[in-house]
């Protein structure tokens, strides 16, 4: 039997593990920085490992609960292929935000940190654009994919595709609009400048709705010749 998860636990778990994440991906930026010696090289890997092991974790664990979108353009493709409300596309995001917030002060706390941090790292140019629409395109067709192909494995191959992801597109995979906010109020080894956070955003959400478009042409049933 499967169990049902009511509106406000649904928007706690989105909440909960948009924190979690975002606690994994800016304390493991700023371990990792501490500890690569002034090796980018190192301090990125050590942020690729940590997020993608996180997020097959958290996508294990809250999936069941809320589906774990725990990113705004993921929830706008549940709506757009009609798995969800409009009511509830339209509370998941601010829960995913919020938490993600928490969880970047989280990471702040437990590293000893300040706080209330404003990011200083620019991220600009049609590369880094690209690389948003290209990344949040890739993560849209793994989930539809795999939701569709290999339901058990959904949570394996998103964390294996931000790993990869990180290493392959020039803006190391945001992908999503909840983490961009968030980043944003982190001045550390993970952090977006808040200048550079809209064009982040809209190159996300374009790369979501084109991944919505092929994907669902390319799954959709056809009776056999």
């Amino acid at each position: 039997m499967t169990a049902y998860f009511d509106l406000p636990r649904r928007l706690a778990a989105e909440a909960l593990g948009s924190a979690l994440l975002l606690a994994v991906v800016i304390g493991s930026g700023i371990m990792g920085e501490r500890l690569a010696g002034g090796n980018v090289a190192i301090a990125l890997l050590g942020n690729t490992v940590a997020t993608g092991a996180g997020l097959v974790v958290l996508i294990t664990v809250f999936g069941p609960i809320s589906g774990a979108h725990f990113n705004p353009a993921v929830t706008l493709v549940a709506l757009l292929r009609k798995e969800m409300s409009t009511r509830d596309a339209l509370l998941y995001p601010p829960a995913q935000v919020a938490g993600a917030v928490a969880g970047v002060w989280l990471a702040h706390a437990m590293f000893g940190e300040p706080i209330l941090q404003i990011s200083t790292r620019l991220r600009d140019g049609p590369a880094q654009m690209l690389s948003e629409a290209v990344a949040t395109f890739g993560l849209v067709v793994t989930i539809l994919g795999a939701v569709r192909f290999r339901p058990d494995f959904t949570a394996v191959a998103v964390g294996l595709y931000i790993t990869a992801a990180y290493w392959f597109t020039a803006s190391t995979s945001f992908a999503n609009p909840a983490v961009t906010v968030a980043r944003a109020l982190s001045d550390t080894f993970a952090g977006v400048a808040p200048a550079s956070a809209p064009a982040f955003i809209l190159s996300q959400l374009v790369g979501a709705l084109l991944a919505t478009g092929v994907f669902g042409w390319l799954l959709k049933d056809q009776d056999r010749p």
